[in-house]
């Protein structure tokens, strides 16, 4: 697995080098949960044999534990954090579902529930929703919402990064410029922080999923409407007015439908949710987009076919994000992705053509490993990453 490989500095003396890789250490494993020793190395660029010596340093600290494991038929151990302090939460506010997970400092997720929402659901209903589902689920845990150091929201449109409120006022009604970080701040009484969920997916699969080991991944979330995550030099790119990834808008064709962003033949009037349920509205009338998913995971030639067009169109896209950014990995993710390589095969394809690159040296498009998960769990690590950040829990500043 290829890893952030970095050039080890130049310290004054062995104590200093041994605890600075002692740190590395340590964060690689608060950023991607329990490693083996061999991921440990190709994530830090340490060698094995520093990597054994000191993970044993800090088993006699008493800073990491480690547990038996099997990891590609090998029995392998796991190196974790010992100390886990609190709990941190995701809300993912989709078009049609409320997903909450609860999950602790040891990245792993403890308590998880989905809800169905309306189409036109509003913003306090949905949020007074989220909020006691919070409450729900901590409590289920035998927990208080005093453990909880903060909670992380992502919703289906570009976010400002500063303001933390819906730049695409078309996507969600009634939500356009609601502070949600705020107000869900007073209801849970917890530090908020809200994101894309493009950009939450991206963060939990390089940290937790297939891009895991890349300094330079694109998420791909191909769902009610498409849009990108990018993580480059292995941190989160959100731009400027956090419009990064926005490729559902990219211009597809000049003669297609009008977007609701006003633009003509963007990439959501064709492979948006309306637009491929459209397509059957003939042969099977009122479908829905989980219809057309399960139909054609059992087979169904019709929803076949559409998924496929679907995977071409994004792929040309996607195409032009690899020459933009040349990602070292394409992750594809979102509930178009459980359609697997009925979706990725021509979305592979497309990009593969366009791209004037091949063998190894191609761009590398996968599934996702965390499917519906990926944002959830990718707010979870931003909300103990910020509670770290202000001295919430131990760890110091990121």
């Amino acid at each position: 697995m290829p890893g952030v490989r970095t050039s080890t500095p130049r310290f004054g003396s062995q104590s200093a080098l041994r605890e600075a890789n002692s740190q590395r250490i340590v964060e690689a494993i608060r950023r991607h949960g329990a490693l083996t020793q061999v991921e440990i190395a190709a994530t830090t660029g340490l060698s094995q044999a520093t990597v054994s010596t000191i993970v044993k340093l800090l088993l006699s600290q008493g800073v990491v534990d480690t547990r038996t494991t099997v990891r590609t038929g090998r029995r392998a151990q796991l190196v974790t954090l010992a100390q886990r302090t609190g709990l941190a939460v995701g809300i993912h506010i989709g078009q049609r579902s409320l997903r909450v997970l609860v999950g602790d400092s040891g990245h792993d997720a403890l308590s998880e529930r989905v809800l169905p929402l309306p189409p036109d659901h509003r913003v306090d209903t949905t949020l007074d929703r989220a909020a006691l589902l919070v409450v729900d689920l901590v409590e289920a845990l035998g927990a208080e919402l005093s453990e909880v150091v903060g909670a992380g929201v992502a919703l289906p449109a570009a976010v400002d990064p500063r303001a933390g409120v819906i730049r695409a006022r078309w996507v969600l009604d009634g939500w356009d410029d609601v502070d949600v970080r705020d107000v869900l701040a007073r209801r849970l009484g917890v530090p908020v922080v809200v994101e894309k969920d493009a950009t939450a997916g991206v963060i939990g699969e390089s940290r937790f999923g297939a891009g895991r080991g890349y300094s330079d991944v694109a998420f791909v979330r191909a769902s009610y409407l498409v849009g990108a995550g990018l993580v480059v030099n292995g941190q989160a790119h959100r731009g400027r007015r956090g419009i990064v990834g926005e490729i559902g808008h990219v211009e597809v064709d000049p003669s297609g439908a009008i977007c609701p962003c006003g633009s003509r033949g963007c990439l959501n009037t064709v492979v948006g949710a309306e637009a491929l349920t459209g397509l059957l509205r003939m042969s099977r009338g009122g479908i829905t987009l989980r219809d057309l998913i399960r139909l054609a995971v059992q087979g169904d030639p019709g929803c076949r076919q559409v998924i496929a067009d679907a995977g071409a169109a994004i792929g040309a896209v996607v195409a032009g994000l690899a020459l933009a950014l040349d990602p070292q990995r394409v992750v594809v993710g979102g509930e178009l992705a459980e359609t697997g390589e009925l979706l990725l095969a021509p979305l592979r394809d497309a990009v593969t053509r366009r791209v004037p690159l091949t063998g190894d040296d191609g761009v590398d498009v996968v599934r996702g490993e965390l499917g519906l998960q990926a944002e959830v769990r990718g707010l979870v690590a931003l909300a103990f990453d910020h509670a770290r950040s202000t001295g919430l829990v131990l760890g110091g500043k990121e």
